[in-house]
């Protein structure tokens, strides 16, 4: 009876001391959670309203969130009790065996926040890198995913982006469309220039500036090559590029201009 006694004034002792300790500490948890989530929204619309890139809000965002809520736990173990130093030690330790198990990981991150900083490229514009050609089609903090010209996706992690080189086909507005057709030497090259003109000119997504244009380009050994050059938008490339090519050689075969394929004279001689 004695002991239970003892345990009980313990308990009621260990109330008196820590009961309005723990309970201020939740109600500051469950106020900070609150206001934690409020100011996040007004850092998310003042983001919007600030006109930031709309792949960098959610990232910036979750940044916010999740350094307030590493702040009010560090204050909440404060306020019951528990030695904070030692709390942040033992967090910085963890974090630095996390950070060594996860080294492609974090290197993937860090190329996201690069990424959405420098903005590179955005969604919708058309990008080679690591070897791959594709429309963004979204930015995340760890990958970008491109949509190829065959409608594959493709996945690249953030972090070999970031540390490699990339080609952004729609920084300027316009792409080049290089095509070359080869004429015979007996065609003329002035009338040649002026139908292929006439083909790019006709259609409606070669773009009037640049303006287009046809050069020779080279003096084959069956050929004069003509550099064809009309641009357009990135994503109307490969129209422009296939209709070059087959109203360009229409427009010959209807001009009478020969387009040449290799030839190769072969002479027998009749011994003895």
């Amino acid at each position: 009876m004695d002991d239970l006694n003892v345990y009980t004034d313990k308990g009621i002792q260990f109330m008196v001391d820590y009961g309005p300790k723990v309970l201020g500490a939740l109600l500051v948890l469950i106020i900070g959670l609150w206001l934690i989530s409020w100011i996040t929204k007004i850092v998310k619309k003042g983001f919007k309203k600030g006109k930031v890139d709309e792949t960098l809000i959610p990232f910036l965002g979750s940044l916010v969130n999740w350094t307030l809520k590493a702040l009010l736990l560090i204050s909440v173990a404060s306020m019951v009790g528990i030695a904070t130093t030692s709390f942040i030690a033992v967090l910085g330790a963890a974090g630095l065996a996390i950070g060594l198990a996860l080294q492609g990981t974090l290197g993937n991150f860090a190329g996201g926040v690069m990424i959405l900083l420098f903005k590179p490229y955005k969604l919708g514009d058309l990008i080679e890198a690591q070897g791959y050609l594709g429309v963004v089609e979204e930015i995340q903090i760890f990958v970008t995913k491109l949509r190829s010209p065959q409608n594959e996706l493709i996945i690249i992690p953030n972090g070999a982006i970031s540390n490699g080189s990339i080609k952004n086909y729609s920084d300027t507005g316009a792409r080049r469309v290089d095509c070359t057709i080869g004429i015979s030497y007996d065609s003329d090259v002035k009338k040649a220039r002026e139908v292929l003109m006439e083909v790019m000119t006709s259609h409606p997504k070669v773009l009037k500036d640049p303006e287009p244009i046809v050069m020779v380009s080279n003096l084959g050994d069956s050929s004069v090559d003509l550099a064809v050059r009309p641009h357009c938008q990135p994503e109307d490339y490969w129209d422009v590029y296939f209709h070059v090519y087959e109203e360009g050689k229409a427009a010959l075969d209807k001009a009478g201009i020969t387009i040449p394929f290799p030839q190769r004279d072969v002479h027998l001689f009749k011994q003895g």
